[in-house]
């Protein structure tokens, strides 16, 4: 809590400014508690970047602890960056396309300056010595094992010649696709278009000692104009046999058909094992399903309004790594309504969802209703393996089985979020969200998972939500941070916690910002118990990094309930922050400001003609910035 006292005798008038702290119960949480432009970063040394001279597009970023450096992938060129500080120590890799492929891509009329060039799209770890990245190589996708060293020390960071090879099914042709793909052991699982129009969309997985094995060709049901977002491996039991492969992407829904082009999001799944049928679906999957994937706000009249459009997914690991969170954005595709939600969803959910009725279209309207029929043995969407069956392979599944899985790889039932509605969302702001990151930190009540979403104007929210009640959560906007200088839309993230750093990259460039500011909220108990900053707590001197295994007599933190009242009522700081005194001549107007450390703090103004008399509320006139207004005295 903060006061400020305006205080005359006689003629003059006593103002006190009264600044009552947001708490979980009352306060909004549509301002952010402090907000950074790009120059208060500069300023305060809480922004380092990297930008690249005849290159762009750094969509493609590859945290690697054990090394210290973050790899890049840009057009032309790949990067590695040191993690401390991404504008010192960068190593280049000079990878264009070849003039004879360029200039094919330019005869078949590409722009040969923004298409004809080789954009870095896929990046991952390999194996200890290398890394493996693919690019669009002039509309030729192609890819190549990078060489970065067993150690830090050893500043390897090229790429053998000898080991480029053929992208076609991992990378996408054209930059402006999008694609998902994840390495798991030596094989490649890959969301991509695979033909040089645009028009074959498969889920395909290569290399390893595996078949290659993709999506049903040209059947809408399976695959429909889809947009891949993300793709990741999760355990379903001790069993590796039972590991499956999730893809998240949105796409035309069929099931829509009759009400125009519906966008919906989708999470696809697969069995690893997977091997294609013997007679049907040969090199095709056997084992895919997919289910919709719904992100809406429940309506008072029994109505939905959806954020239709996902854009990316987060999988923050817990201690049990069958059941991570998935945390995703969404954005609207309607003129009308615009807005941008987080959804969390977890593995129980996704899973009862394919384990749910399949989707079957029949009757004399080929509507879609759930399939009420025998479902074969062993169930579509099983693992091969001796946890649920005794099959040893999917070549060996009957006929009946793949002829289901073939026809029916849509779910009835959707997936919903965690609490039936979004996590966090705005509507009717001028910005979307675009890119989201998780850090799960210790703090003194608990521990909390803060947001961190990329929008695309350059900005970074910091979020999180809060225990208000058995069944309620109420979600905190602690920070409103500007990045990138020229507002470009942030188009990937990585967070370290280790160096508590996040690493954004936009088409202009790559940023660096520290995970937390403590020090920025103010130099007294109540302004940094008012911050409900997970990172940060007052330790009977400065506000600063909260550590967990730190015992400390003064350390004060209520991330819960931000209550400076119960948290600093010994603190000595507390009266200096209160109370301020100013003097005003009776009869004039005065120009009053104050601007709070919190942006949620609430103001009010109060006069007192004399030491004896009551204090009254000043009739104010509201000016613009927070905290400033005209008092009629």
């Amino acid at each position: 809590m903060m006061t400020m006292m305006l205080m005359m005798c006689s003629s003059l008038v006593l103002l006190g400014l009264i600044g009552v702290g947001a708490s979980s119960s009352g306060s909004s949480s549509s301002s952010p508690r402090m907000k950074l432009s790009y120059k208060d970063l500069q300023q305060f040394n809480g922004v380092k970047r990297f930008d690249l001279e005849r290159s762009c597009c750094f969509g493609a970023l590859l945290l690697d602890e054990e090394r210290g450096r973050l790899f890049v992938g840009a057009r032309n060129f790949l990067l590695s960056l040191s993690l401390d500080n991404i504008s010192k120590q960068e190593q280049k890799i000079y990878w264009p396309a070849p003039v004879d492929w360029r200039e094919e891509c330019n005869w078949a009329g590409k722009d040969i300056n923004t298409d004809c060039v080789n954009y870095v799209k896929v990046l991952h770890h390999y194996n200890r010595t290398h890394l493996y990245a693919c690019g669009t190589g002039a509309f030729h996708p192609t890819c190549a094992y990078v060489e970065v060293g067993q150690k830090l020390e050893d500043h390897v960071f090229r790429i053998d010649p000898s080991l480029v090879e053929d992208g076609k099914g991992r990378s996408p042709y054209d930059p402006r696709h999008t694609s998902a793909s994840v390495l798991i052991g030596d094989e490649l699982y890959a969301g991509v278009a695979t033909d040089l129009m645009g028009r074959d969309f498969t889920i395909f997985r290569s290399m390893g000692q595996r078949p290659s094995i993709r999506t049903e060709q040209h059947d809408s049901r399976w695959l429909n104009e889809p947009k891949f977002i993300a793709a990741f491996g999760v355990p379903e039991s001790e069993n590796p046999d039972d590991d499956k492969v999730f893809f998240f992407f949105r796409e035309t829904a069929v099931e829509a058909q009759g009400f125009g082009k519906v966008t919906y999001s989708r999470i696809g799944q697969l069995c690893r094992n997977d091997m294609g049928g013997q007679r049907s679906l040969v090199n095709k999957w056997t084992t895919f399903l997919k289910a919709r994937l719904v992100c809406s706000v429940p309506g008072n009249d029994g109505t939905e309004t959806h954020f239709d459009e996902l854009r990316d997914v987060f999988l923050l690991q817990t201690r049990d790594r069958k059941n991570p969170l998935i945390y995703t954005v969404f954005t609207t595709s309607s003129s009308v309504f615009q807005g941008s939600a987080v959804c969390l969803y977890t593995m129980n959910d996704i899973r009862r969802a394919f384990l749910g009725p399949f989707a079957h279209k029949e009757g004399p309207n080929y509507q879609w209703v759930p399939f009420q029929g025998k479902v074969p043995y062993p169930r579509p969407g099983m693992c091969p393996s001796k946890t649920f069956g005794s099959f040893e392979s999917t070549k060996g599944f009957p006929d009946n089985v793949i002829q289901f899985a073939r026809h029916h790889p849509l779910m009835f039932n959707p997936v919903t979020p965690l609490g039936g509605r979004p996590l966090f969302l705005r509507t009717g702001i001028p910005y979307t969200f675009t890119q989201i990151t998780v850090d799960r930190v210790n703090a003194a009540d608990g521990h909390y998972d803060v947001m961190f979403i990329g929008t695309d104007v350059g900005s970074v929210l910091k979020v999180i939500s809060v225990p208000k009640g058995s069944w309620s959560n109420t979600e905190l906007l602690l920070e409103e941070l500007q990045v990138f200088k020229d507002s470009s839309s942030i188009i990937s993230m990585q967070i370290s916690s280790k160096r508590q750093q996040l690493y954004i990259g936009s088409d202009t460039g790559v940023v660096q910002v520290p995970l937390h500011r403590c020090s920025m909220y103010g130099k007294a108990c109540a302004e940094c118990c008012l911050a409900r900053d997970p990172y940060c707590a007052w330790d009977g001197h400065t506000c600063t990094r909260y550590l967990p295994n730190t015992k400390r007599r003064f350390r004060r933190q209520d991330v819960r309930n931000g209550d400076p009242n119960a948290l600093c009522s010994g603190d000595h700081q507390k009266q200096r922050v209160l109370e301020k005194r100013l003097y005003a001549v009776d009869g004039s107007s005065s120009f009053l400001e104050c601007i709070p450390k919190s942006l949620q703090a609430q103001i009010t103004w109060t006069y007192q003609r004399h030491p004896e008399n009551p204090r009254e509320e000043v009739r104010e006139r509201r000016e613009a910035g927070w905290g400033r207004y005209a008092g009629l005295l």
